[in-house]
């Protein structure tokens, strides 16, 4: 894997629960070392975050009361008035308040990290369980061996920390997960959803065109490509089915639905799910639409396979046939 991202500190603590009564926590006196393990888990985290469907994006709560968190991450990366043990301490008891007040039962190591990603400056929170798994000696004994599980990893969230001083809209990401996962990791976050339908949908269209465009395709193998896109993004539309991003590879690229859900769920495209397409933005994947100093012109894809619409690119040149007859008369009385 590319390194795309650098860590300048990251810590562990702990999080247990024993039978019904409250949660009990084992925080770390000082941040891990950033070591080759570290970078290596790291770096399992951030794959593992961005590969995973169904992400939730938003902002901060503006109720600092019940949401602290936002008055946390100012103090230490704005004010100055908490470094990072101190933030990851005061981050540990809200988790801890958050989990007994909501009766959650997740329990596990929590990882808190502040890395560079894609050049954003981020903060990373994961809730990671324990696992076994195998491994063989020397002498070819079997041992159990107990790891984090990064492949079941549900609970999950980053703040884009550059986005946020920037003013944008949105800048936390979070994985909704199982059942109310979502709804009190969230909370612990002081999130709040975010999802602006028309954007999002412009954003899934650029992404669906550059993919159809970088898979070497035949015009008309391409073209209809991006019309079944437009097909099943229009059902989706009509029938107010939240987006699915696998669903949606399954139905527009068949023969390889994995290399277009690994293009949809990149983090550097970060896109979101769960909301309906907005048909507005979705006529780019059938439609070609320009204008020049004398004329403006908008055709269907189909056109070009049908040969109403003709290109030279020798000449650069448009051939329009078929004209409409109230068309015909007034450039013949021109």
């Amino acid at each position: 894997m590319e390194q795309t991202h650098a860590i300048s500190a990251l810590v562990i603590h702990r999080l247990a629960r024993v039978g019904e009564g409250p949660s009990r926590v084992q925080p770390r006196p000082a941040p891990n070392a950033i070591d080759t393990p570290a970078v290596g888990l790291m770096e399992r985290l951030c794959r593992h975050f961005a590969e995973r469907p169904g992400k939730g994006y938003g902002c901060f709560e503006q109720d600092e009361h019940n949401f602290p968190m936002i008055n946390l991450v100012r103090r230490y990366t704005r004010d100055g008035s908490l470094d990072f043990p101190a933030f990851s301490a005061e981050a540990l008891a809200h988790l801890q308040q958050r989990v007994d007040e909501d009766g959650v039962e997740e329990a596990g190591f929590l990882v808190i990290a502040r890395a560079t990603i894609f050049g954003a400056d981020c903060l990373y929170f994961a809730l990671l369980q324990e696992t076994i798994g195998s491994v063989i000696d020397d002498g070819l004994a079997i041992h159990d061996n107990p790891h984090l599980d990064f492949s079941g990893l549900q609970v999950a969230g980053r703040i884009d920390l550059s986005a946020w001083q920037a003013g944008a809209e949105r800048y936390i990401a979070f994985l909704k997960g199982r059942g109310d996962v979502a709804g009190w990791f969230k909370r612990f976050l002081g999130c709040t959803d975010v999802v602006i339908a028309l954007k999002e949908t412009k954003k899934l269209v650029e992404t669906l065109t550059h993919f159809a465009d970088t898979q070497q395709l035949e015009a008309p193998a391409r073209d209809e490509l991006l019309e079944r896109a437009h097909l099943v993004l229009e059902e989706m539309h009509e029938s107010g089915a939240p987006l699915d991003l696998a669903s949606v590879a399954e139905q527009v690229f068949p023969d390889a639905p994995q290399k277009l859900v690994e293009r949809l769920q990149d983090e550097a495209v970060d896109p979101a799910t769960g909301f309906v397409p907005d048909k507005r933005a979705l006529r780019p994947l059938i439609r070609f639409k320009a204008a020049a100093q004398d004329w403006k012109l908008e055709f269907e894809r189909a056109g070009l396979r049908s040969g109403t619409v003709q290109y030279d690119p020798a000449n650069n040149t448009l051939v329009l046939t078929d004209v409409p007859e109230g068309l015909r008369k007034v450039l013949m009385e021109g």
